[in-house]
């Protein structure tokens, strides 16, 4: 198996983080972002969007690290990452589409400003990561895990740009539910860490 990745994207490390966690052995293959690899002739063949992270099972090739979580859980049979149950399963999905929403235009676009030179305004997308962020401490209030007792796909997908989001100087000191999530999730056996650009904004412990 191998993932095509970009040690400082955190939808790659969303994929690699959840590889990491089920312990299947891999190989990565970086794609170097700002020499533009992703836009060459061979990496378009596997991913015409020309977007990282791919992973490669033998031929199989997935695209998009939500879909990645989703290929890998259900592949492997494993329901305690990707529950079944109608309600369960929707549950999970709703966090997927926040994290390809709300996620990728707060913490993750203001990252974006100050590690790769992003031209978004930097109050609308941090005014945007707050308002995630409060949803999030309020959705966690009683709760250990986004959806039911355990860890699952939705509380990965949402773990990279969230524990580096200082790095877009956004402030996660306010929400100490939110830092205890991104601690349960460094604890579990097989955590890898999202690469560090920058020193940001401190976050809780």
């Amino acid at each position: 198996m191998k993932l095509y990745h970009f040690a400082l994207s955190g939808h790659a490390h969303r994929a690699r983080l959840f590889i990491s966690l089920l312990g299947i052995p891999h190989e990565l293959v970086e794609v170097d972002l700002k020499s533009a690899a992703q836009k060459t002739p061979e990496f378009l063949a596997l991913n015409p969007f020309g977007q990282v992270p791919v992973l490669d099972d033998d031929g199989t090739i997935i695209a998009d690290s939500n879909a990645i979580l989703v290929y890998l859980a259900t592949k492997l049979g494993r329901t305690d990452w990707l529950p079944q149950d109608a309600k369960s399963a929707a549950a999970v999905q709703r966090w997927l589409s926040v994290a390809a929403g709300d996620l990728a235009f707060g913490p993750a676009a203001a990252r974006l400003i100050t590690v790769f030179g992003a031209k978004h305004n930097p109050d609308d997308v941090i005014a945007r990561a707050h308002l995630l962020l409060k949803r999030l401490e309020a959705h966690l209030a009683g709760r250990d895990w986004l959806v039911g007792t355990g860890p699952t796909i939705a509380d990965v997908a949402l773990y990279s740009y969230l524990s580096s989001a200082p790095e877009g100087n956004v402030d996660l000191s306010a929400y100490s539910r939110v830092n205890a999530l991104l601690r349960r999730i460094e604890a579990l056996p097989g955590f890898v860490p999202f690469a560090k650009t920058r020193v940001g904004l401190a976050t809780a412990a």
